[in-house]
């Protein structure tokens, strides 16, 4: 069977990027979670069964050297990681694409033109192969699960591009975008992002925005917005919103994770809180070198302040070097861990380095510490696809 790769239509070298990509497989040395062959099966037999979403990924491949992202990145092409995908026992992914790291044209991110040339380009590479599709409606996810295919739903980390112009909602609905989160760490005209010294919250044009978003069927996502922009969110909202990918402060205390108050918030409007991993943000005090375990002791935090209900993952993973990447890209990326304790600097987080491990050690994990069927079918899944039938109109 010929094995598509990332742009094989087109003739020559052109889809080719100019360095050679991280491997899809083997990176880094393969989690041992010394769990036992029982604990494993029964883990695969539920990754299998359900319908799993990752709330959070970048399921691309990156440079070899992170440093050359930038030129591979004004290619416009980031390559899918299709054999990856097809190994990750995922049902779902939601894909972030370039996000504020889409300079295709300058310097400057979230700028209009990359952001639709990225998600225009991914689509046209999609639409040359079969086994990963597009996901625009929850039905669309049940024929994904039931053909076996992985599905890709395309968001924005942040609704900068879209200006002060609503109309923009409209358009990035209809090129695929299911997604779109208020403001990153950089305040926008929605609301404060997470690095603002003053937090202001929401503004009077981003509960126009919610308004609109509700009305297209986009979800909202809060993952990058300011503690009061989060709570404002919730509030403005008249279906659930995400954290797609985030933690708790209460055990890490650094801007990137959020409060008590705005994990309850989200909650309490029947939202979904998914556990991030990207390197150096989800550590905890029992486990300050970052890896599943830390994690894991945040799921296991928001799931007893809001309930098995309202918790899932998003781990921000990617193909390549994660750490790599936020030095690469230190002045746009870096303010993740701003305050941080000391802790062990790592390489990368043990047992979620990328989307093909996340969720195999992620139901492990669950059946391990002794999580019914029922419960780890909701985390894996089905607390986002219940949501997800309030929010998407169609």
């Amino acid at each position: 069977m010929t094995v598509y790769r990332s742009y094989d239509y087109l003739d020559g070298d052109l889809g080719l990027p100019r360095d050679p990509l991280t491997p899809e497989f083997d990176r880094v040395p393969a989690w041992s979670g010394g769990h036992s062959p029982d604990v494993v099966a029964r883990a695969e037999r539920l990754l299998h069964d359900t319908i799993a979403i990752s709330l959070h990924d970048h399921p691309v491949r990156f440079p070899d050297d992170m440093a050359n992202t930038p030129a591979y990145n004004r290619t416009g092409r980031q390559h899918t990681a299709f054999e990856g995908l097809r190994a990750s026992g995922l049902t779902v992914v939601f894909d972030n694409m370039m996000d504020g790291t889409a300079m295709v044209t300058g310097n400057t991110p979230w700028q209009w033109e990359d952001v639709v040339t990225d998600l225009g380009m991914r689509q046209a590479d999609l639409a040359h192969q079969s086994d990963v599709v597009v996901i625009r409606t929850v039905a669309e996810i049940h024929a994904a699960h039931a053909a076996d295919h992985v599905g890709l739903v395309f968001g924005l980390e942040a609704a900068t591009p879209v200006g002060n112009d609503l109309d923009r909602l409209d358009i990035l609905y209809g090129l695929g975008i299911r997604q779109i989160g208020i403001a990153y760490s950089e305040s926008n005209g929605l609301g404060a992002g997470l690095s603002e010294a003053h937090d202001f919250g929401l503004t009077d044009f981003g509960r126009a925005a919610i308004r609109r978003m509700n009305q297209l069927g986009l979800a909202v996502d809060v993952s990058h917005s300011s503690d009061q922009t989060g709570i404002d969110s919730a509030e403005a909202s008249t279906v659930p919103i995400f954290i797609t990918h985030a933690g708790a402060r209460a055990l890490w205390d650094i801007p990137r994770l959020k409060s008590d108050d705005v994990l309850r918030a989200v909650a309490a409007g029947g939202g979904v809180i998914g556990m991030s991993a990207a390197p150096h943000t989800t550590i905890s005090h029992a486990h300050t070198t970052h890896s599943i375990l830390s994690v894991m002791d945040h799921f296991e935090y928001t799931a007893e302040l809001v309930g098995i209900d309202h918790v899932a993952f998003g781990p921000d993973t990617l193909y390549g070097d994660h750490v790599g990447l936020h030095t690469t890209f230190s002045g746009l990326l870096g303010k993740a861990a701003a305050t941080a304790q000391d802790h062990p600097r790592v390489a990368y987080v043990d047992g979620l380095e990328n989307p093909t491990e996340s969720f195999h050690n992620i139901a492990a994990e669950l059946v391990a510490r002794g999580y019914s069927d029922a419960d780890i079918e909701k985390v894996l899944g089905g607390n986002v696809l219940r949501a997800l039938g309030d929010i998407w109109v169609a």
